[in-house]
């Protein structure tokens, strides 16, 4: 039995799914599998009703599924938004069909919370390797100014076809690999989360991402021809990331510090020539950011760290609330940041024991690191060979701005990652330099 088989045993929510050449015409007899007697409506904009919308929407009628009017979203703007989300949970108090949602991540996105919203489950057709989010458990949508993952279950029943897929925009393509190759920095921030007592690795979530990432980032060069074999290898992968959040109800197993820099640029309303960024473009950068930085970490000497010097410069719980409230005074997340930057506070007595665990540890940890990243240049050269941005200003951030986001990402989110340990240290702006200096 394959990866993706294995996987869809431990997912918690989907239970059925199709994914490979051909697979749309098995849209009808995958909702009637799942959904025996319920009506459907397929949700989507102009752009993908016309690549797949169209087409599911007349297999579902061939296989004599009732339906409702498709539901398509036609502000050229649309977005991960939550007034999105409001205007499609109203059309969906309508009725109780159950939403087939045709498209990549923001439309995955919005229809899977306005669906949970409204009580119902919901079908995904995916349109491109563009990302992970699929298969996950909860949406990404932004409210209030900042990018937050909504607790909402995952698609009921999820249908991938790869010969859609190869056809989608190279750049989409390019940003799903991108999200891939960030499960490598993931992975790692979870090697130290778990090395130093603050989020054991859940092996079974662990496996599912990890055991084959090495093999699907393997063939840039193909994936951005359209290979059929590479694509497919990559939409699976990136199904599996969504397993794996199904399986653990979080998004530690795919996401890490790189997507702690992506969230934040969201949240600053950061654009490139006026227009949004990519979550995977963002999260190429944020990547071999988080990568650099990994590489400073390695060359330090940790088991010569001074703890106590570490401790005697360590904030208390005040003077951490007032710093935070500071960076982010009058931005509209600034709560959102006060809240998670305390939310992961340690005493100084409760520094000193994990600064020993780290600094008694070194050799190991530093052992398990090298082992799961990829070295930066090899990193850049496979982004660039997919036609991912490897350097920040190609998506419009500045040496100065990605100094900025070393220090400010680290208070957006409690998850611990490698910018914690930087924090920690005292090594924050030491390795800050470094990285700058070796990413550009």
């Amino acid at each position: 039995m394959g990866k993706v088989e294995n996987a869809l045993k431990a997912a918690r929510e989907t239970k059925a799914l199709r994914v490979g050449e051909g697979k749309l015409a098995e849209a009808g007899s995958l909702f009637r599998e799942q959904f025996a007697n319920r009506s459907a409506v397929v949700v989507a904009d102009p752009t993908t009703w016309e690549v797949a919308g169209r087409a599911v929407h007349e297999c579902l009628a061939a296989a004599g599924i009732a339906q409702q009017e498709p539901f398509i979203f036609t502000d050229k703007h649309l977005y991960a938004e939550y007034g999105y989300v409001d205007t499609l949970v109203a059309a969906l108090k309508e009725h109780d069909a159950v939403p087939v949602a045709v498209g990549s991540g923001t439309i995955n996105d919005l229809c899977k919370l306005a669906s949970h919203l409204t009580r119902r489950p919901y079908v995904c057709v995916a349109t491109a390797a563009s990302m992970d989010g699929y298969t996950a458990f909860g949406a990404s949508i932004t409210a209030h100014g900042a990018k937050q993952t909504f607790s909402c279950p995952a698609p009921q029943a999820c249908l991938a076809d790869i010969d859609i897929i190869r056809r989608a925009p190279p750049q989409m393509t390019a940003a799903g690999y991108s999200d891939l190759f960030a499960k490598v920095t993931a992975g790692a921030d979870w090697i130290l989360a778990d090395a130093l007592g603050a989020e054991p690795v859940d092996q079974q979530a662990w496996d599912i991402v990890q055991n084959g990432l090495p093999e699907a980032l393997s063939a840039p060069e193909k994936v951005r021809s359209g290979d059929p074999a590479a694509i497919a290898a990559l939409t699976e992968a990136l199904l599996l990331g969504g397993f794996a959040m199904q399986w653990s109800q979080s998004s530690r197993p795919a996401s890490g510090a790189e997507h702690q820099f992506s969230h934040l640029w969201n949240m600053e309303h950061h654009t490139h020539h006026g227009q949004p960024i990519s979550h995977g473009f963002q999260v190429a950068i944020g990547t071999l950011a988080i990568t650099a930085m990994y590489e400073a970490l390695l060359a330090s000497p940790i088991d010569k760290l001074n703890i106590e010097a570490c401790c005697a410069a360590w904030q208390d719980k005040e003077e951490q609330q007032r710093e935070t409230e500071k960076m982010f005074a009058g931005a509209d997340f600034a709560e959102v940041a006060v809240c998670e930057t305390l939310a992961k506070y340690l005493t100084r007595e409760e520094l000193a024991r994990q600064l020993a665990t780290l600094k008694n540890n070194w050799r190991e940890i530093q052992a398990k690191l090298s082992n799961q990243l990829i070295p930066l240049q090899e990193a850049k050269r496979r982004l660039q060979l997919v036609g991912a941005p490897t350097r920040p200003e190609e998506i419009g951030v500045t040496e100065q701005y990605l100094r900025d986001t070393f220090v400010r990402a680290q208070h957006i989110r409690r998850r611990f990652t490698v910018l914690d340990v930087a924090v920690r240290t005292g090594m924050m702006m030491e390795w800050v330099e470094k990285a700058v200096v070796a990413i550009h």
